[in-house]
């Protein structure tokens, strides 16, 4: 998704109320509301495969894999997100279908417009969901995936996966072949 130079100050109630009524969606971050733009199509089909990767996976099990149009909130700060890809195994997110909050994945694919920002605050936001294990950052360009999780000691590893190979997905056990991972995306 592409961010626009859009910024509006207010309050998450605020925030929550006005958004239902916005025909676009916008981030919410420290008290800023962010326009997101649409995404390019290597972008769209990219979130796709793996949502569609990880519901097949995840089939009969409690959790559940949701794309661009969820909300999830970083606990810690009133800060709402849509990401890409997002996967939730609780039971009170289970309960609640406009917001999720105790995010188990989060799949980014990263945009030339939204990089800095995605791999910048929206990470430092993520890394304070105390349910999070792990992050994926996507770059449909390079074909690569850096994969973030978090360590027993609550500290973010990087776990890179280079063009071609299979990215695993430790935190919900599931590994996607790159041809999976990439189908359908031009060149």
């Amino acid at each position: 998704m592409g961010q626009a130079a859009l910024r509006i100050k207010m309050t998450g109630e605020e925030y929550l109320a006005w958004e239902e009524l916005q025909p676009e969606k916008h981030d919410f971050v420290n008290g800023e509301v962010y326009a997101m733009a649409g995404a390019e199509g290597g972008h769209v089909t990219t979130s796709l495969n793996v949502a569609m990767a990880l519901r097949q996976h995840l089939a009969g099990s409690p959790c559940r894999t949701f794309i661009a149009d969820m909300k999830v909130q970083a606990f810690e700060s009133a800060s709402y997100f849509y990401p890409d890809v997002v996967v939730t195994c609780s039971d009170a997110d289970r309960a609640s279908p406009l917001i999720k909050r105790e995010p188990k994945l989060i799949v980014e694919v990263l945009s030339p417009s939204t990089a800095a920002y995605d791999l910048g605050e929206k990470f430092a936001q993520y890394r304070r969901i105390a349910s999070l294990q792990e992050l994926a950052f996507i770059d449909v360009n390079s074909r690569r995936c850096d994969v973030y999780r978090r360590a027993a000691d609550g500290l973010w590893l990087l776990h890179p996966f280079d063009a071609g190979q299979a990215v695993t997905l430790a935190s919900v056990e599931l590994t996607i072949n790159a041809d999976v991972l990439f189908a359908e995306v031009d060149e």
